[in-house]
């Protein structure tokens, strides 16, 4: 017996039951009644069923011509057998309520017959979170109640058929169904070594093309994936915040800065490339009232960009406050937050992030309190406050809000892990205990598509692993653990885009986990290229055959190592082509060109007269006075000229006697 179901609006008493075409059809006029005379239907035309010689003919044309389907099928509907379907179901008066669940199923296999028959044209399906699944599934069952109204015409042979059907597609959407365990892009790891610290801060921009990491060493790297290959080095380390820690990194929505917050009391903006943009002021340490000055007085502790206005960020100090600030005005901040604690002193915020629609700003303080302030209003007095959300002065590491809905995650050194539905914000929704945090930096995070939450551990006494833990959304069951390595897991950060997971470790490693099918880009794009190695350049090319007694004409030049050749065409001017050499002292008693030198343009033009020549040898030129110098002496042979001995010279002919020299013996 096929079950209907029919839907009534008002009181209908109308006596439809099936009349001779002789009888006129009478109308009431209680409930819903007519509107205006009835229309008399004259062209009226039955549609005529499809035969299956035809179907035949149609199948074998779509064959030849290599055409699959030419869209959906018109469906034929005949009035009258409806008008006739629907007065039996009014007069059975057997309403029966279909179960919800059979509904689903009736859908879904509707849609998967309709998918199967029509080729798959356009972009794929996106992702719906479970809210907007809640929504499609409701439409669903309006769609299919109407649906089955319209399908009660059918023989009860087709309905069995129909059902079996459902059933089975049914049973192969269960198997098809994904489990959050394959979910997580883990089929594949690639490691990246930032140095020999603990890398406490990680940083992805929003197209997932670079990765920044940064350390307690002081050190922030930038990764670039589509300029990386198999040796996975970063291009470019640079310390921005000189002798201090590396604590937070995070890229704005644009992906052209990045904040760097440090252990210092100013906080930095740079671009991709890694040079300063702008820096926060720092502010006077000697007045009380932190709203009297521009800037923090003490070391900062975390920040964040807001998700929608691009020159907005948020960072939280020491001094017990949180500023908000405007990246094109770094004088001064744009907003002061005061953390107080139950008791109304202050209290020290240890992390700080903006609500998914930017709406809200919330803090983790160190005595265990979550506060939150609502944006478009005065940041007074908090919105919401939970004392005791964690122990007391553990500290929130970490907080992270659902992408879509109210549910808000948070990780503290308390060794503990909760999630909190902020419609109901008293008691954790959900409560994951001893997971050990070594760092006040580890966080935590949801997945793109809120089912899962994922946190890192710590290694505590007696282990040797530190791991990556994924928590189900829902039931808070443990999904999956990975073990990483053989040091703390600090930073998690599931990147949206690309589908891979990227981790921290205490030991200056970060991993890079992804699915070879599931991720797109990143890391897949480094492990395909090869790491091309340098050339040995000390390989000879060719063998070396000795001939030494080989005639000139046949003999071979020692080939020489590429090393050596280099050596000797850099000696060589022509081939290292030397520029011109600087003027030096002069050489050989001759000094530069012409007042080329200071002494030489003195010496012409100040200290004589006469013009010298600096170019001709100065032996010519005392030689060409010898001359005159002997024949008519003037200074030095007049005055001894009367007085002069008779100069004797020993002569060069050696026959003349023996050499008055001593003799070597």
């Amino acid at each position: 017996m096929n079950s209907k179901k029919t839907i009534t609006f008002g009181k209908i008493c109308a006596n439809l039951n099936k009349q001779t075409p002789e009888a006129p059809v009478k109308t009431s006029s209680s409930g819903f009644g007519t509107f205006g005379k009835k229309r008399e239907e004259n062209n009226v035309k039955k549609m005529d069923e499809i035969r299956p010689e035809d179907e035949e003919e149609t199948q074998s044309i779509q064959k030849l011509m290599g055409i699959t389907g030419f869209g959906k099928k018109a469906k034929s509907f005949d009035v009258q057998e409806m008008m006739e379907n629907i007065t039996k179901t009014i007069n059975s008066n057997k309403v029966t309520t279909i179960d919800q669940e059979k509904f689903d199923e009736v859908a879904e296999s509707k849609e998967d017959e309709v998918n199967d028959n029509d080729d798959f044209i356009g972009p794929p399906i996106p992702f719906l979170s479970p809210v907007t699944l809640e929504a499609t599934k409701d439409s669903k069952k309006m769609y299919t109640m109407g649906k089955k109204n319209e399908n009660d015409d059918d023989d009860d042979d087709d309905d069995d058929d129909d059902n079996d059907d459902n059933k089975e597609s049914s049973d192969s959407e269960e198997e098809e169904e994904i489990t959050l365990k394959d979910k997580i892009p883990c089929s594949h790891e690639v490691s990246m070594t930032h140095g020999t610290k603990a890398v406490i801060a990680i940083a992805a921009d929003p197209s997932g093309a670079r990765l920044a990491s940064g350390s307690v060493d002081y050190d922030v790297c930038f990764w670039d994936f589509a300029g990386m290959d198999t040796s996975m080095k970063s291009f470019r380390t640079l310390q921005p915040c000189e002798n201090h820690p590396i604590k937070c990194l995070q890229y704005s929505m644009t992906g052209d800065v990045i904040l760097v917050i440090s252990g210092a009391a100013q906080a930095k903006v740079l671009d991709r490339d890694g040079f300063e943009k702008c820096e926060t002021v720092k502010g006077d340490q000697y007045i009380t009232d932190m709203a009297r000055t521009k800037g923090h007085t003490a070391s900062l502790n975390s920040g964040c960009w807001h998700p929608f206005i691009k020159e907005e960020y948020l960072t939280c100090s020491q001094d017990s406050t949180c500023r908000i600030w405007n990246l094109y005005r770094p004088r001064a901040h744009k907003n002061l937050i005061k953390c107080r604690a139950q008791n109304g002193v202050k209290t020290i915020p240890t992390t700080c992030a903006y609500s998914r629609e930017g709406a809200a700003v919330a803090c983790g303080c160190i005595d265990g309190s979550i506060q939150m302030w609502d944006h478009r209003k005065s940041f007074v007095n908090p919105s919401l406050v939970l004392r005791g959300a964690h122990a007391q002065s553990s500290g929130v590491s970490s907080l992270s809000f659902a992408y879509l809905g109210q549910m808000l995650a948070s990780r503290a050194c308390d060794d503990t892990l909760k999630l909190w539905d902020l419609r109901a914000f008293k008691v954790p929704v959900f409560e994951a205990k001893e997971l050990y945090s070594r760092y006040d930096t580890t966080d935590c995070m949801f997945s793109p598509d809120d089912s899962m939450i994922v946190t890192g551990e710590s290694l505590n006494k007696g282990k040797t692993t530190g791991r990556v833990l994924f928590y189900d959304s829902k039931t808070f069951d443990l999904v999956r653990e990975i073990p990483v390595t053989n040091s703390h897991v600090i930073k998690t950060l599931w990147h949206p885009k690309l589908n891979q997971v990227f981790v921290g470790c205490g030991n200056g490693i970060v991993k890079a986990y992804y699915d070879s099918k599931k991720s797109l880009r990143g890391a897949k794009l480094c492990v395909v290229k090869t790491h091309m190695k340098q050339k040995h350049i000390e390989i000879m090319s060719t063998q070396q055959i000795i001939t030494p007694h080989a005639l000139p004409l046949f003999r071979q030049d020692r080939p020489k190592s590429v090393r050596k050749q280099m050596e000797k065409d850099r000696l060589d001017p022509v081939k290292s082509r030397r520029p011109d050499l600087p003027i030096t002292s002069g050489q050989g008693g001759r000094v530069a060109s012409s007042g080329g030198t200071l002494s030489s343009y003195v010496i012409r033009n100040l200290g004589l007269s006469k013009r010298i020549e600096d170019d001709q040898d100065p032996r010519e030129a005392i030689l060409k006075y010898a001359k005159i110098a002997e024949e008519e002496p003037y200074w030095i042979a007049p005055a001894y000229k009367r007085t002069q001995p008779t100069t004797i010279f020993q002569s060069d002919d050696q026959d003349s006697g023996p050499s008055n020299k001593k003799q070597k013996t």
